[in-house]
């Protein structure tokens, strides 16, 4: 976004639909450095997690105004980046003439929506453009839609995108229709149904991408292509570790080193991470509920649905990537992928690679959008 003649404004990004404001945690960058597109400039923390902003466009950094430590709104300047042709007054000008743009103020009925499917009440977001493409963002076990929020918005700049919260998961009712990737197939299959959604691009991650190869197989007249992320599916091995961890802890205190295992950096598990995913473990019914769904899908400790192996990427395009440093589903699993499909592996990236290399698996989406 530029604004001014030769200067580009730094701005507070919007991770998803709820997003009001980011602190400023600390600059990776620093006055005078030449900034490229996907360059780390700052890491910031929301209520939801931390993530890290990345230049959306090249330029020479010439004033950093944000301050670490500092909370601002989106859309807040936060640095201009600005050629050697613009002088320093020039620059001085537009910080003190910027207005950091006025949002309309949202509920939660607003960003989010609630469908009832077989009997089973489930909330998602729908956001983007209807007239073009559609892709269905499915997360994993014991996550939930905001899993993608470092991913939703790019893709709703090109495309109609919609984001549940799995049976069982995030704000949807604690109810599975069976404990299966099969039973859970059918599921998204009449969730679709219920939204008039004929054919879509499917991103699933884990459990979500083993889902997503699953309806790819069952109705491959519905899929237009795949990115499976970080998935299961592709074989047998499944860290119980982990699984049997998530579900049996009851306190920040035991929840934490288990949540770490998703990230390659652990400083991801903030506070307000681990307080959110308490809060859902312990609505009424939910430790049941995953313990149940584990034992239907990882039976013996294996993955007892492997789908992807089945895939055809040469009717359909299929975009598969991991992070190297995946502690819950084995990376080698990659070398089993079906000939064709692309395979990418994103070093020091853990089982939440779309939120740890969001840039690069932005790119990857937008790629297989065409």
């Amino acid at each position: 976004m530029t604004a001014g003649e030769g200067i580009t404004p730094v701005v507070m990004p919007k991770w998803g639909l709820s997003m009001k404001e980011g602190k400023v945690v600390d600059w990776l960058v620093a006055d005078g450095d030449d900034i490229a597109v996907g360059t780390e400039l700052m890491d910031v923390e929301t209520d939801k997690i931390n993530g890290t902003v990345e230049a959306p466009d090249a330029g020479r950094l010439r004033r950093l105004v944000a301050e670490e430590g500092q909370t601002y709104p989106v859309k807040a300047l936060l640095g201009v980046l600005a050629d050697e042709s613009v002088s320093d007054a020039d620059i001085d000008a537009f910080i003190a003439s910027y207005v950091v743009p006025v949002e309309e103020e949202e509920s939660d009925e607003d960003v989010y929506a609630f469908a009832e499917v077989g009997g089973i009440k489930v909330r998602y977001s729908r956001q983007g453009s209807t007239d073009g493409k559609t892709v269905v963002l499915l997360h994993g076990f014991g996550g939930d839609l905001d899993n993608w929020l470092f991913n939703m918005g790019p893709l709703a700049a090109v495309a109609d995108v919609v984001a549940l919260d799995l049976p069982g998961h995030g704000q949807s009712a604690v109810t599975l229709p069976e404990a299966s990737v099969e039973a859970l197939t059918g599921f998204v299959s009449a969730f679709l149904d219920g939204l008039g959604v004929e054919q879509a691009h499917l991103v699933g991650h884990s459990l979500g991408a083993a889902v997503a190869a699953q309806l790819a197989l069952d109705q491959p007249e519905r899929v237009a292509g795949l990115v499976l992320v970080a998935p299961a599916g592709f074989g047998p091995e499944i860290n119980m570790d982990y699984i049997d961890g998530f579900v049996g802890a009851a306190s920040k205190k035991d929840l934490k080193p288990v949540l770490a295992q998703l990230f390659a950096d652990e400083s991801l598990v903030t506070r307000s991470l681990i307080d959110g995913v308490l809060r859902y473990k312990r609505l009424d019914g939910v430790g049941d509920l995953l313990a149940a769904l584990a034992a239907g899908v990882f039976p013996d400790g294996r993955q007892a649905s492997q789908p992807g192996l089945d895939l055809d990427p040469g009717r359909l395009p299929v975009t598969v990537v991991w992070g190297s440093d995946d502690q819950v589903i084995p990376v080698a699993h990659a070398d089993a992928v079906p000939d064709g499909a692309t395979v990418v592996v994103l070093e020091k990236a853990g089982h939440m690679v779309q939120m740890e290399r969001a840039g690069e698996v932005n790119e990857l989406l937008l790629a297989q959008l065409g």
